[in-house]
């Protein structure tokens, strides 16, 4: 992706991406939330209007927005972060629900159906879909969002299976990483591939119950 040639406040650390807060503290300038969901509005009209993720810059984004290049470069490093938090926003801001600890099930279930809400809202906005799909045509853009929200997302889920080990409701000598696969699979299966099936309310009870039936042990069956 090509930026802007004479873009300012870049960090060398890559500090100042995402929410680029560090970056503003920094400075002493306190954030103004409202120029932050101006930026963001202005990538989502733009992506709408059908304008490709490719085809945008920092200047032209700034531009679109009513308020300064710098301005933006406080705030997010370089396009690729300013992207994450668009695809952020479109999650509804919403994060994965952090595990109570106090039964791996109930933790499964939750993570799971945080994944069926949000398969059922990509279904329903068209806009979630388009930037999506434009996001996986960019592969350092996708490395990137993979890198910093699927894989944190994925390292819960994988805390949760150790610790069902311990606890011994998960059998010690099954591959957590198998495990997890099988567990998120049938949902994101659902959710990207096969848009025509239903994701019903108890889909992840269910998806749960029938992995964890081979995963505990045999006295716990």
């Amino acid at each position: 992706m090509t930026e802007d040639p004479g873009a300012v406040a870049h960090q060398p650390d890559g500090t100042g991406c995402g929410s680029g807060g560090a970056a503003a503290e920094r400075r002493g300038r306190p954030r103004n939330a409202a120029v932050d969901t101006t930026v963001i509005e202005t990538v989502l009209r733009l992506l709408e209007d059908g304008v490709t993720i490719g085809d945008l810059s920092m200047e032209r984004i700034a531009r679109e927005a009513g308020v300064g290049k710098a301005t933006v470069y406080r705030r997010w490093a370089g396009k690729e972060a300013l992207m994450l938090d668009v695809m952020r926003s479109l999650d509804g801001g919403a994060q994965q629900p952090s595990p109570t600890g106090e039964s791996v099930r109930d933790d499964l279930v939750a993570m799971l159906e945080f994944l069926r809400r949000r398969g059922l809202a990509k279904r329903s906005s068209a806009l979630l879909r388009t930037v999506v799909a434009q996001m996986q045509a960019q592969p350092q853009l996708w490395k990137e969002y993979h890198d910093t929200v699927v894989t944190a997302r994925r390292e819960a889920m994988l805390a949760v299976l150790r610790r069902g080990t311990l606890t011994g409701e998960i059998r010690a000598d099954r591959d957590l990483e198998l495990l997890a696969d099988l567990f998120v699979s049938p949902m994101l299966t659902r959710a990207m591939l096969h848009e025509w099936k239903e994701m019903p309310e108890g889909l992840a009870e269910q998806i749960v119950d029938t992995v964890l039936e081979g995963a505990r042990p045999p006295r716990e069956r």
